[in-house]
């Protein structure tokens, strides 16, 4: 064992950072699915248990469907040089990346953290990132000696385990209690210029003093574009304010590295981001309708249409062709009603200003399918969490309507977090003191040509703890259908103790055809959205059941691996999706996220954020937006606005874009448009700017003349052979080609 130890020791030293010191916990560890307290105990043998790979969840360990608990074991000599070597010698920290979605920590048997710090209990949901501090004369750390770190995890739901891209044992360093606030937004100047105002916030009572510094760099060249350095002091309560502004020449990119260093210690504190750069034309002023071509209603139901127009206002609103039962609001474009008699009613809209006017065919299709193109709207969850109440849900409203409706955006959907925790004597369910009077919220929406969308469970309790529609499924659906609700995600969660622990096809789909029969029953068009992140290949039976999108994957993080690692893994589902039917991905991690009630911007740099939106809209996946309303920075309206991007997303064909190419450095992804047209994404997979060449008589581009970038809306003539494209870092090129 000693000479195993001293093995061991030689190659921490080759893993030790500099500033501060740190030992790699990534590889060694062992996983069980279940719970038992022996499990913590270091003299438990854990020889049997499965090899842990940290890059992915249980799920794709072997353990698909699996909720509820699971250990991970792994064992460690901590040396004392860590303490030796640090600025800081009172405390150990021990740092993982990610926790899914609530854990417990032990220390050779001892309970050293729970809950990510938080308040609550064990199967409540707190997903994300640990980073506990532990006193470094803590009687369970062994220093020089094998230790025993044990993880009890408790997954709620989707995916589930320890996973990410960090795990570490370090010493506190000086600078980890220095914090970079860069959440606040670019400002835009004339000629070019970008300005940004970033904070440096101390944690401690240390007062720091030393310089502040940035250097923007081009990414494709190496080139230093700017730098500058000035002194900087701040203390706990007292944070130090720097504005500035530099030239961002090209539509592109820049990364942006700050760095304090303390004159005292000599220690550095570095961060980085990226810069935005904004592709979508400025609307014009002259009137243009956008939006599906294509607007499915059941007989006898009740029509709710916003007429999507950009331009000068006021704007004036016609149509021709509409069927008895319905009208058009000439000033707000809203159209309502209901229509008895099934057909697809083909209208001519007409919006008009002082600048001119604009006309579109669009279809009015009475029958059995709703939801034919995929929603377009915002969700509440990847934003608030559990914090979401009526105000904000109304900012959101407003916000959408005011900014996005007009590009076809028109969905507000209440996540969890909404339902009183115990039912009316009636069975009925309703609202907690969150949401004062869902009918009126509702009503609100509506007002606005907008439409609502709530959540559920078919489980007894919800993913956040609330109530569920458990046996209670009539009643909930005819009370969606009185507050007026156009939406239902309903995510599987607590069914999970309902269901066996292995379930088979028949027992998957049960809970969502029960659902689906209750939804059937009321008089109301309820867009149905499965929330059962992919089991049994849903996107296989989904529209059998009656699903109009459903989940095929685990929930998703603003972080690359996580976008990435979802977005091109749906491949598989593609074929199964079409007009009322269509695979989800998960929402957008766009603007400002956090889960609630604290957000921060995107960690998805801005070039990944174009390769996000372009995807899913390859994909014909609903585009949910999961951030603050409130707060659209310029950026996020330029990813959100783009009217050609989204026509790719809402091509009345519905079809998902298939793998094309795929290879270390890029991926190529065709999805086919109407009119034999096509939409084609060439996707940088590196770090670095990559050159990528697809042949004119490549399939994917064979007997097409016209090529078109989207997001500059700007057409692209091609000089050879191929169409060539310098792609940015994660970044994107999407295109439409036409013959």
């Amino acid at each position: 064992m000693m000479k195993k130890n001293l093995t061991f020791l030689l190659l921490l030293a080759l893993c030790l950072n500099a500033g501060p010191q740190s030992l790699s916990l990534k590889k060694g560890w062992k996983f069980s699915i279940g719970d038992n307290a022996e499990w913590s105990s270091p003299t438990f043998d854990d020889k049997a248990w499965k090899n842990a790979d940290l890059t992915k969840p249980w799920e794709r360990q072997g353990y698909p469907n699996i909720d509820g608990y699971g250990w991970y074991r792994t064992r460690v000599v901590i040396p004392s040089s860590l303490k030796q070597k640090a600025y800081l010698k009172d405390t150990l920290v021990l740092y993982m990346a990610d926790i899914d979605d609530n854990d417990e920590v032990f220390l050779n048997g001892q309970l050293i953290a729970k809950y990510g710090g938080r308040n609550g209990g064990m199967q409540e949901r707190h997903y994300g990132k640990r980073m506990y501090k532990i006193p470094a004369n803590h009687p369970a750390i062994l220093w020089d000696k094998e230790n025993v770190l044990a993880v009890r995890i408790f997954d709620t739901s989707g995916d589930g385990g320890l996973y990410g891209a960090d795990f570490n044992l370090h010493m506190a360093d000086i600078m980890e209690y220095v914090k970079y606030d860069t959440d606040g937004d670019f400002a835009y100047g004339e000629k070019n210029t970008l300005g940004k105002s970033i904070k440096l916030v101390a944690g401690n009572n240390y007062k720091f003093n030393g310089t502040i510094s940035y250097k923007v760099t081009d990414p494709e060249t190496g080139a230093t574009i700017a730098t500058k350095t000035e002194k900087a002091s701040f203390t706990k309560g007292k944070p130090f304010e720097w504005w500035y502004t530099f030239v961002a020449a090209k539509k592109k990119s820049y990364r942006i590295t700050y760095m304090f260093t303390d004159t005292k210690s000599a220690q550095k504190a570095i961060s980085n981001e990226t810069t935005p750069y904004i592709l979508t034309p400025v609307v014009s002023n002259a009137p243009k309708i956008n939006g599906a071509d294509i607007f499915g209603v059941r007989p006898g139901h009740p029509v709710l249409y916003l007429v999507p127009a950009t331009g000068r206002r006021p704007l004036t609103y016609k149509a021709t062709g509409l069927p008895a039962g319905v009208k058009l609001d000439p000033s707000t474009g809203i159209i309502t009603g209901s229509v008895e008699k099934a057909g697809n009613y083909e209208l001519t809209l007409t919006v008009s200003n002082k600048v001119g006017k604009a006309t579109k065919k669009f279809t009015l299709a009475i029958g059995d399918k709703i939801g034919l193109t995929p929603a377009l709207g915002w969700n509440s969850w990847n934003a608030w969490g559990l914090s979401v109440d009526d105000e904000k849900t109304r900012v959101s409203a407003r916000e959408m309507s005011q900014q996005l409706a007009a590009h076809g955006w028109s969905y507000i959907n209440i996540d969890d977090g909404w339902e009183i925790d115990k039912r009316l004597a009636s069975g009925k369910i309703t609202t907690n003191k969150k949401f004062p009077d869902m009918k009126a919220t509702t009503d609100y929406v509506h007002s606005l040509g907008l439409k609502m969308g709530i959540y559920s469970s078919p489980g007894p309790l919800t993913c956040g703890g609330y109530l569920g529609s458990w046996q209670h499924e009539d009643d909930d659906a005819q009370t969606y259908a009185d507050w007026g609700i156009d939406y239902l995600k309903y995510d599987w969660c607590s069914y999970g103790e309902i269901a066996p622990r292995n379930p088979n096809l028949a027992e998957l789909k049960k809970p969502y055809s029960v659902m689906g029969a209750s939804l059937n029953k009321v008089n109301r068009d309820i867009l149905y959205s499965f929330c059962q992140y992919g089991m049994g290949s849903v996107w296989q039976w989904g529209e059998e059941i009656g699903g109009n999108s459903w989940r095929t994957t685990g929930d998703i993080v603003d972080t690359w691996d996580s976008m990435a690692g979802i977005g091109f893994n749906q491949d598989k589902a593609a074929p199964y999706a079409g007009p009322g039917h269509f695979n989800d991905p998960d929402m957008l991690v766009v603007g400002k996220v956090g889960w609630g009630p604290n957000l921060h911007n995107s960690r998805l740099t801005f070039d990944e954020q174009y390769t996000h939106i372009s995807l899913w809209s390859l994909l014909a996946s609903p585009l949910l937006i999961g951030c603050d309303m409130g707060r659209l920075d310029r950026f996020t309206l330029g990813l959100l606005t783009n009217d050609e991007v989204i026509a790719i997303n809402q091509d009345v064909l519905g079809k998902g874009a298939r793998q094309h190419i795929k290879n270390d450095k890029y991926q190529v992804w065709v999805k086919e448009l109407k009119g034999g047209n096509k939409a084609v994404g060439l996707f940088n997979m590196t770090d670095q700017y990559q050159t990528i060449n697809l042949s004119k008589n490549d399939p994917a581009l064979q007997g097409f003349t016209k090529f078109k970038d989207a997001w500059r809306q700007q057409n692209i003539v091609i000089s050879g052979n191929a169409l060539t494209a310098k792609v940015a870092p994660h970044g994107v090129l999407l295109v439409t080609v036409k013959k």
